[in-house]
């Protein structure tokens, strides 16, 4: 049996912020997600997941939107 999860499960263990790798290409900004952090339950730090590992270009953490793609690669500043 498949397991359920209520919105309040989900809402607590949703990311705090999402992880971008953010490239530049003349004017242009590239964002693509590459992870996540969550807070440490003691307030001093954060757990940084990445699912990728960018050699170029910086890493931004950012607070998810409710209505973001699953994959944005354009448009950010």
């Amino acid at each position: 049996m498949a397991r359920e999860k209520t919105n309040n499960t989900q809402a607590q263990n949703a990311p705090q912020y999402l992880a971008w790798h953010v490239t530049e290409k003349g004017e242009k900004s590239y964002w693509n997600k590459v992870g996540a952090a969550w807070p440490h339950k003691d307030g001093k730090g954060y757990t940084l997941q990445l699912e990728t590992c960018p050699i170029n270009g910086r890493i931004v953490l950012r607070l998810p939107l409710e209505d973001t793609p699953e994959e944005q690669t354009e448009g950010r500043a």
